[in-house]
C-alpha cells in the first residue's frame, strides 16, 4: 500500500511519537490493561492524531498486523511444534546434557550463548529462539537460578548475530547499498559482534540475574529434567499440563499411553537442530551470491533451493522429518497430533502481541515519523560513522523494526559514503555502526520485545530492565567497538 503522506511539522509527529509510547506504557503498566488491546488502541489513536485519512488508517493497521503475522505466525507456530516434539521426547535433555558436560556445569549459560552464535549464523533471531527454547528452559530447571541467567546469553547471541553479520537480509541488505565486500562484511560482524555479545549478553545476564529471580515459565509443559512421579527422570508423554483432559493427549480420555519415553540419540537432536540451519544456508547463502553476481539469479537450481531454504518451509521440513525420526516409534499418530496441537495453546498470545507491535510500527512509519526524524538529523553535520547510528537508532525507535531502520539508514548515508571515498574496511564498519543503531533500544514497537518477554513470562517493566537494557548494551557497545576500529585501522 502506498504511504499517504505527512500532514503535519517534523515537532508534531516527534512529539506525537514521544506522547505514543508513552500513553502505551501507561496503558500496558499503570492500568494493567492487555498488550494486545492496548496496542491496537494506541495505534488507532496515533493514526487519527497525525493525521492520517480515515479511510485508510484500518487498511495501515491490517498492513502492520498482517505483514507481522506473516512473517512471525509460521515461524512460531512451527518452532513451538518442533520444540515440543524435542522436548516431550527428552530431546532437549539429551542436548543440554551434551553441552554441560563438555563446558562444565557452571559454564552453562556460556555454553547455551555459545550455541546460539553458531545456530545465529544462518537462522534468523525469532526461529533460532523459539527453537532453543526448550533447551534453555531445561537447563534452567536442572541448575536453577533465574532464568535470566540461561535465556539471555542465547537471546542475545541469536540478536548480535542477526544484526551483524551476512547472510542475514539487514547488514546483507545494507551491504549492497553502501558497496561493501561481504567477505569483509562478514569478519567485521564477527570481530565485532563476539566481544560485543561477551560484554552485552553474557556479563550483563549474570548483573542482571543476580538481582531478578524469574522463574521458568510452565508454557511447554513439564520438562525432561523434571523428574516424573514414577521417580526415575524419564519423560512419559501424558505428563504434560497445558491443558484439560489429561495434558499432552489433549482432550478427555486421551489416547496417551504411559509406558516411558524413550529419549533420541545426540547424534539425532544434533541433526534436526542442524537441518533447518544448512536448508536456511541454501536461501540466505545463494541470495548473497546472487547478489555479487556469483551464481544467476534467475537459474532453476538457485530457485529450488532457495525455496526449500525459505525459513519456514524449512522449518516445516525439520518438523516432518522430526515427526518421522523422534514420534514415530514413541507415540501414535492420534498422539502426535494431540502433542503438536497442544504446542500451539500456549503461543497464540504471544502471536497476537506481536502482530499488534507490527501494527503500531506501520502507524509510526506511515505517520512519516522516520521521514521527520531523518529529515531532523541530516543537518547535523556528524561524522558518518556517527550519523549513521543515529540516524539508525531514530528509526529503530521510531518504528521497531531492526532491519528496516538498517536498509532505510544506509539507503540514507549511501551518497555520503560513496562521496567520502571510504576504504572498504571503514564502509564495513559504517554498516556494523547502522547494525547498531537499529538493535538499541528495542522497546513496544518491536516484535522482539513482546516475543522475548512473553516467552520468559516477563511483564514489561521487567522486559525493559532485561532485554531492552541488553539490547541497548549490543548497539552501544558494539558501535564504540567499531567508532574505536575506524580511528585506528
Amino acid at each position: 500500500m502506498d504511504q499517504p503522506a505527512p500532514t503535519l511539522g517534523t515537532t508534531p509527529l516527534l512529539l506525537i511519537a514521544v506522547g505514543a509510547v508513552a500513553l502505551l506504557l501507561l496503558l500496558i503498566m499503570r492500568f494493567r490493561l492487555h498488550a494486545f488491546v492496548s496496542l491496537i488502541l494506541v495505534s488507532v489513536l496515533t493514526g487519527i492524531a497525525t493525521g492520517l485519512p480515515v479511510s485508510e488508517l484500518v487498511d495501515t493497521l491490517l498492513d502492520g498486523f498482517g505483514s507481522t503475522l506473516a512473517e512471525v505466525a509460521l515461524l512460531v507456530g512451527l518452532g513451538a511444534m518442533l520444540g515440543k516434539l524435542l522436548e516431550v521426547t527428552g530431546g532437549a535433555q539429551v542436548l543440554a546434557d551434551s553441552l554441560i558436560s563438555r563446558f562444565g556445569e557452571r559454564r552453562a549459560p556460556l555454553a547455551l550463548g555459545v550455541a546460539s552464535l553458531l545456530f545465529g549464523f544462518p537462522i534468523f533471531f525469532d526461529a533460532g529462539f523459539v527453537i532453543l527454547l526448550p533447551i534453555i528452559f531445561t537447563v534452567a530447571r536442572r541448575f536453577g537460578g533465574s532464568l535470566l541467567y540461561y535465556a539471555l546469553p542465547a537471546a542475545g547471541g541469536f540478536a548480535v548475530m542477526h544484526a551483524f553479520v551476512p547472510p542475514h537480509p539487514g547488514p546483507v541488505g545494507a551491504g549492497s547499498l553502501l558497496g561493501a565486500d561481504v567477505g569483509l562484511l562478514v569478519v567485521v560482524g564477527l570481530v565485532v559482534g563476539i566481544p560485543t555479545w561477551f560484554l552485552a549478553s553474557y556479563l550483563f545476564s549474570r548483573w542482571i540475574g543476580a538481582r531478578i529471580d524469574l522463574p521458568v515459565p510452565t508454557m511447554f509443559g513439564r520438562y525432561s529434567g523434571e523428574p516424573a512421579p514414577d521417580g526415575n527422570g524419564t519423560q512419559r508423554p501424558d505428563e504434560d499440563d497445558d491443558g484439560p483432559g489429561g495434558g499432552t493427549g489433549g482432550g478427555p480420555g486421551g489416547t496417551v499411553t504411559d509406558t516411558p519415553v524413550r529419549a533420541p540419540a545426540f547424534g539425532t537432536v544434533i541433526m534436526l537442530l542442524l537441518l533447518p540451519l544448512v536448508l536456511i544456508l541454501f536461501n540466505t547463502g545463494l541470495n548473497t551470491l546472487a547478489t555479487y553476481g556469483v551464481v544467476p539469479e534467475d537459474a532453476t537450481w538457485v530457485a529450488s533451493l532457495q525455496l526449500i531454504g525459505e525459513t519456514p518451509i524449512a522449518l516445516l521440513i525439520t518438523l516432518l522429518v522430526a515427526v518421522v525420526v523422534l514420534a514415530r516409534e514413541r507415540f501414535s499418530r492420534e498422539e502426535v497430533e494431540d502433542l503438536l496441537n497442544s504446542s500451539l495453546g500456549p503461543i497464540c498470545s504471544i502471536i497476537l502481541i506481536t502482530g499488534a507491535g507490527g501494527m503500531f510500527g506501520e502507524v509510526l512509519q506511515a505517520s512519516g515519523i522516520g521521514t521527520a526524524l531523518t529529515t531532523s538529523l541530516s543537518a547535523l553535520g556528524l561524522p558518518i560513522i556517527v550519523a549513521a547510528f543515529v540516524i539508525a537508532l531514530c528509526l529503530r525507535v521510531a518504528q521497531g523494526s531492526a532491519t528496516v531502520a538498517l536498509l532505510t539508514t544506509a539507503a540514507l548515508v549511501a551518497p555520503a559514503v560513496a562521496a567520502a571515498g571510504m576504504s572498504g574496511l571503514d564502509v564495513a564498519l559504517v554498516v556494523i555502526a547502522i547494525a547498531c543503531g537499529s538493535t538499541a533500544l528495542s522497546h513496544v514497537n518491536d516484535s522482539g520485545f513482546w516475543l522475548v518477554g512473553r516467552f520468559l513470562n516477563m511483564d514489561v517493566w521487567t522486559t525493559l530492565r532485561t532485554w531492552t537494557v541488553m539490547e541497548t548494551l549490543i548497539g552501544v557497545i558494539g558501535f564504540v567497538i567499531a567508532a574505536l576500529l575506524s580511528l585506528v585501522v
